[in-house]
């Protein structure tokens, strides 16, 4: 009775939810069927149930193919610096911004460094390919101050380094904010205590604004690692050319290439299927860690 009452007064809560939930059935959960394509010799002539089922022929090829250990090997690689330069650069520069008392000067930073966190990455990789080509603006710097030219975009190390480091500039504004709304709700009476026993900045900074703001730090780090095996397909494709395949290549360029570019459906669906298996197992995990050190709970 309790229950029907409840529905009764929330009906139209759940009224606003149905799209979401049709869109999620339609777009997320109908298409999970096609993950039988991993176990067969798909023919896009029989569809996915009458073409041949072949069992973990194309999971074993995976497992033995140098192209594909590499491809794997380069998404850890990408996405596990990204994760961890891409949480010290937010963390200490929120610590930075958050002693500027010119209220004008931070919020201009503030915008400023959160702004390319709008910009896509097509654009983004467009104008990254004119400045760091051979005859860019960068090179063309580094020419007037006599040094050498760097290949960016041409050498598998200098192209892993852009692309952490593009994503680390592009993202870090918006760590930087969660970060400030942490720091926001500290206490300023601890302050106070810190200023009445003669406590400089950098002591208030190492005893009272860290060991708040960790809490946030341990969530966003930990939960991040279910992304670990996603290095980032939108910038990786807009950036990369065949002389950065066995550095730069990721799951998911590797999934589009072969499967879209070359045919081999079952393949690449038995990549993106193993991704699938060892992202959901990261999550999973990754949760129950935010939960034992941070208390963090969704539900």
């Amino acid at each position: 009775m309790k229950s029907y009452l409840n529905l009764r007064k929330t009906w139209p809560l759940h009224l606003f939810l149905l799209p979401s939930i049709i869109l999620l059935i339609i777009f997320n959960y109908i298409p999970m069927v096609g993950f039988m394509i991993g176990f067969e010799d798909f023919k896009p002539w029989l569809g996915v149930f009458k073409s041949p089922f072949v069992g973990l022929k194309h999971f074993k090829f995976m497992f033995h193919d140098p192209v594909a250990l590499q491809v794997i090997w380069n998404t850890l690689f990408i996405a596990l610096f990204k994760i961890v330069v891409g949480a010290i650069v937010p963390f200490s520069f929120s610590l930075f911004l958050n002693e500027v008392r010119m209220v004008i000067f931070k919020r201009t930073i503030q915008s400023l460094v959160y702004l390319p966190h709008f910009i896509n990455w097509v654009i983004l990789g467009g104008i990254l390919t004119d400045m760091l080509s051979t005859n860019g603006l960068i090179n063309q710097f580094l020419g007037w101050i006599g040094l050498e030219q760097i290949s960016f975009l041409q050498s598998g190390n200098w192209f892993r380094a852009t692309l952490i480091t593009s994503d680390v500039w592009k993202e870090f504004g918006f760590g930087t904010i969660i970060y400030l709304a942490a720091m926001a709700g500290i206490n300023p009476n601890m302050y106070e205590a810190a200023d009445i026993d003669g406590a400089n900045n950098l002591q208030k900074a190492v005893h009272i604004t860290i060991p708040a703001v960790i809490p946030i730090a341990i969530v966003i780090v930990t939960l991040s690692l279910g992304n670990i095996l996603n290095a980032g397909f939108d910038q990786v494709f807009n950036l990369y050319n065949p002389l950065v395949y066995p550095k730069g290549d990721i799951i998911d360029t590797y999934v589009y290439r072969v499967g879209l570019k070359q045919g081999s459906f079952s393949l690449a669906t038995a990549v993106g299927f193993f991704k699938s298996i060892i992202g959901f197992i990261l999550i999973a995990t990754t949760y129950k860690l935010a939960s034992k050190y941070a208390n963090y709970r969704i539900f």
